[in-house]
């Protein structure tokens, strides 16, 4: 069975700096497409990064110069380092996978379609 477990939130001030993880077991993370998408209270689901099989990374214009999606194969594990924090960057924030052949995640209404797997999420909370 595939399980995602996220780690890593918390609550910062306004610039500060969070890295989450992903790990998970029964799931190739160098086959697959991997992302984080977050949720904000309210509102819909949003893709934030994207990492594809061979590499190639995508982010949302909101985080572009802020935030950087990057994998270890070998242990498995997805990471998101968040650098200059913003109270509009809180929410819950999901891992998803799905296998190839990989979108682009951009922050367009729908991306979370493209993903079968998810996690549970882990809760950033950012304060002016």
């Amino acid at each position: 069975q595939v399980q995602l477990v996220e780690s890593g939130g918390g609550s910062v001030q306004a610039g500060g700096s969070l890295r989450l993880s992903c790990t998970a077991s029964g799931y190739s993370y160098s086959s697959a497409c991997m992302a984080w998408f977050r949720q904000a209270p309210g509102k819909g689901r949003e893709g934030v990064a994207g990492i594809e099989d061979d590499g190639s990374t995508s982010y949302a214009d909101s985080v572009k110069g802020r935030f950087t999606i990057s994998k270890d194969n070998a242990a498995n594990t997805l990471y998101l380092h968040m650098n200059g924090l913003k109270p509009e960057d809180s929410g819950m924030y999901y891992c998803a996978a799905d296998p190839p052949p990989c979108q682009v995640v951009s922050g367009y209404e729908g991306e979370e379609d493209e993903f079968n797997t998810w996690g549970q999420g882990t809760q950033v909370t950012v304060s002016s």
